[in-house]
C-alpha cells in the first residue's frame, strides 16, 4: 500500500498525507503533520474527509503561506514540551505573526470597530459549599474573551489556587454561547509586541485551569471560537450540550491560536487533529469533538 503525498513545495513545507483509497496505510505518523483519509470514522490520527475537503484545506494555506507553516512548526514543537514550554512557544509565534503582513491585511479588510460597552462582572462567581461557579457574563457580545474578560477569569482562577478549603470549580457562560472567543475589536490594538507575548504569558488562564487538576470542569454550549474552546480544553472534564460546536479560524486572519489553543486542544485531540482544525478553520461538531476527545460527556 502506498500514500499520495501533497508535497512540501506544493504545502510551504507542511507534510500531509493523503489516502485517497480509504485504506488507511501503515505510515509513520511522526513524519506527517496532517493525515487524511476518505475512509469514514476513521482513527486517531487520521481526518476522515468528503469530497472536496482537501482542496479547501491547500486553499487555505496557501492563502497563508508564512502562517501556516509556522503553526505546524508549533505544534510539533509543542509536543516535546512541558505545558508552560509550549505556552510561550506558541505566544512567541503568535506575536511573531502580530507584525506580518497576513495579519495587517485582514485588519486592513476588517476595519475599525467600536468597543462595546461591558457589563460589570464580567465573570460572576458564585459559592455553594465547596462549589465555585465561575460564570462568563457578556451575552450581548457573545461572551467574547476579551483582555477585561479574560484577567477576570484570571483573577477568579488564581483566587481559587490560593484558596485554602480547595473547592472544586465549574467555568461556564450566560447567553447564546459559551464564547466567540478573542474580541474582535481588539485585534491590532498591540503596540509593543514583547509585552504583549510577556502578558500573555503572566495571564494565562490555561495554566490555572491545568494547575486545577481534577478540581476543574467546563460546561460548554453553542459557539466555542478560538479561545473559547482553547482555554476550556485545558480542563480535567469538558461537557459539552448537543448544540455546542468548535471552530480554530485563527489561520485565515493570519495568526495561529494565542490563547494556548496550540497546546491544549493538540493534547486533547492529537497534534494531526488539531492541525486540521486549525489550517482548514473548519467547525467540528459536538459529536466529533466527543469522538475526537475534545469533550469527555455530551448532554441533551
Amino acid at each position: 500500500m502506498t500514500i499520495d503525498l501533497l508535497t512540501a513545495e506544493n504545502l510551504h513545507g507542511i507534510l500531509v498525507g493523503h489516502d485517497a483509497q480509504g485504506v488507511l496505510p501503515a505510515v509513520d505518523a511522526d513524519a506527517f503533520d496532517l493525515l487524511l483519509t476518505t475512509r469514514s470514522n476513521a482513527p486517531r490520527p487520521w481526518v476522515s474527509i468528503k469530497a472536496g475537503d482537501e482542496a479547501k484545506l491547500i486553499a487555505a494555506i496557501n492563502r497563508q503561506p508564512r502562517a501556516a507553516p509556522i503553526l505546524a512548526q508549533v505544534l510539533r514543537l509543542g509536543e516535546n514540551l512541558d505545558l508552560a514550554g509550549a505556552l510561550a512557544v506558541e505566544s512567541l509565534a503568535y506575536s511573531t505573526l502580530l507584525g506580518g503582513a497576513g495579519f495587517k491585511t485582514w485588519l486592513a479588510a476588517r476595519g475599525e470597530l467600536a468597543t462595546p460597552t461591558a457589563p460589570s462582572p464580567l465573570v460572576r462567581i458564585e459559592r455553594d459549599d465547596n462549589q465555585l461557579t465561575l460564570t462568563l457574563s457578556d451575552p450581548a457580545n457573545r461572551n467574547a474573551m476579551s483582555a477585561p474578560m479574560r484577567d477576570a477569569l484570571w483573577d477568579a482562577l488564581n483566587n481559587v489556587l490560593d484558596d485554602p478549603t480547595k473547592p472544586s470549580v465549574l467555568i461556564r457562560a450566560d447567553g447564546a454561547c459559551f464564547s466567540t472567543g478573542g474580541a474582535l475589536w481588539e485585534f491590532g490594538t498591540a503596540r509593543d509586541l514583547a509585552e504583549a507575548h510577556s502578558i500573555r504569558m503572566a495571564r494565562n488562564c490555561a495554566l490555572l485551569i491545568d494547575a486545577l487538576g481534577p478540581r476543574c470542569s467546563v460546561a460548554l454550549h453553542g459557539a466555542c471560537i478560538g479561545s473559547g474552546i482553547e482555554i476550556p480544553a485545558a480542563a480535567h472534564l469538558r461537557v459539552a450540550r448537543a448544540n455546542s460546536w468548535f471552530q480554530l479560524p485563527e489561520l485565515g486572519m493570519g495568526l495561529i491560536p494565542g490563547a494556548g489553543g496550540t497546546v491544549t486542544v493538540s493534547r486533547a485531540i492529537g497534534r494531526h487533529r488539531a492541525a486540521w482544525m486549525m489550517l482548514s478553520g473548519r467547525r467540528i461538531s459536538a459529536e466529533t469533538a466527543f469522538d475526537w476527545g475534545l469533550v469527555h460527556e455530551l448532554v441533551p
